[in-house]
């Protein structure tokens, strides 16, 4: 890039991500593949299963709400947990299993890959009436994902 990138909230390009939106903030393509960035909206019943990248960093910063984080294990139970507030950074380097789920209602968040293929794989699922992740294991795995477990247990 020669030239910098500032996209207010807004400004980017929104699409649909099973049943929420989500807001590109900036492609791989306008970085030539060094990072990509969502703006989203999330909800308790948005939270993804365990994973592992093993393509990309993964950082997520919470705008608002508040979001725990289970990191570093196969299987949840085995996962050191992290609270974050609003403002706070989370890294998740490639390889490090993690998953996360608003402890608020909903909480807002930026999420960074570096670098930024796998936006390509939120693109490709479309609108749905609810996460199906395990469906699309088969896509995930092309872009170097690996389901592990469930997704963590709803905040009582």
């Amino acid at each position: 890039m020669s030239v910098a990138l500032v996209r207010n909230p807004g400004e980017g390009t929104l699409y649909r991500y099973y049943d929420s939106v989500q807001e590109q903030v900036v492609s791989h393509a306008e970085t030539q593949g060094v990072v990509s960035a969502l703006r989203l909206t999330m909800r308790q019943t948005d939270a993804p299963p365990l994973h592992v990248h093993s393509r990309e960093d993964e950082s997520w910063v919470v705008l608002s709400g508040r979001v725990r984080f289970w990191v570093g294990s196969a299987s949840l139970d085995a996962c050191d947990v992290h609270d974050a507030e609003p403002g706070a950074y989370v890294f998740g380097p490639r390889t490090v299993p993690h998953t996360f789920r608003p402890l608020t209602a909903t909480a807002d968040m930026l999420v960074i890959n570096n670098p930024g293929a796998i936006e390509g794989y939120f693109r490709s699922i479309g609108p749905a009436d609810a996460r199906q992740d395990a469906d699309h294991a088969d896509s995930l795995a092309r872009y170097g994902v690996t389901l592990l477990d469930t997704p963590p247990p709803r905040p009582s």
